[in-house]
């Protein structure tokens, strides 16, 4: 497994957020969500810039992301809202968070309709937690197409750049009311060894859990330099 992409909540549009950002294109529309996005790609991983483009939609939607996206907009504006986990059998890593007694939400068909008319397809699945309040757990995706074929095309259309993939995501800064108990919970569910008392490593991404009252159980900051 592998970081995806971190998921930045917004109430601007995708064509303001590609105008404000350099490097960042408009996604595409989530035509069952309600939602729309922008997005940018760096080497390791992507940004998503998520909002609400069709109110009435996205208020009847009980997708776990828009369930997060409406509460964190409502109680707090744009921030931070989670990251998304890659794997290649999303079906296997279901039943294996089933039989560890955690409830989930099956694995989810989801697609995206771009800005040029094409359809991309994967698939997600959620932990289920009902206090949303608290730091949601990260969401995993497993892509119709493979990440070198999707980049590939990106590279074709000129929204991967040269020059973008020279930065990469190292980090990401994740609050929490007990760091030790997240990062257990979440080394289990990753499937990976804690680096140290606070943090882990998610192939070439470190999360690191912090305890700070002054800022809500969310993403804090995604952490950025130039790749290797």
């Amino acid at each position: 497994m592998k970081l995806d992409h971190a998921v930045w909540f917004t109430e601007r549009t995708p064509d303001e957020i590609a105008a404000q950002n350099a490097g960042a294109f408009v996604g595409g529309r989530h035509e069952n969500w309600g939602t729309y996005n922008a997005l940018k790609y760096l080497q390791n991983a992507y940004i998503e810039w998520l909002a609400i483009e069709q109110d009435d939609v996205a208020e009847d939607s009980s997708h776990p992301l828009v369930i997060q996206l409406k509460h964190d907009l409502s109680a707090s504006g744009e921030g931070w809202g989670t990251l998304c986990v890659s794997t290649e059998d999303i079906q296997a890593l279901n039943r294996k968070l089933e039989k560890a007694g955690m409830q989930t939400s099956g694995v989810l068909d989801a697609s995206r309709l771009t800005s040029s008319g094409t359809l991309k397809k994967w698939k997600m699945l959620f932990i289920h937690d009902e206090d949303l309040t608290d730091l949601p757990f990260p969401f995993f995706i497993q892509w119709e197409e493979s990440e070198e074929s999707r980049r590939d095309v990106l590279r074709k259309e000129g929204t991967i750049t040269d020059e973008s993939e020279t930065e990469r995501i190292s980090e990401c800064v994740l609050v929490t009311e007990s760091p030790k108990r997240t990062l257990e919970r979440w080394t289990r569910i990753l499937g990976v060894q804690p680096e140290n008392a606070e943090s882990l490593m998610l192939n070439d991404v470190r999360l690191r859990f912090v305890k700070n009252p002054d800022e809500p159980n969310r993403m804090l900051a995604v952490v950025t330099g130039q790749a290797e």
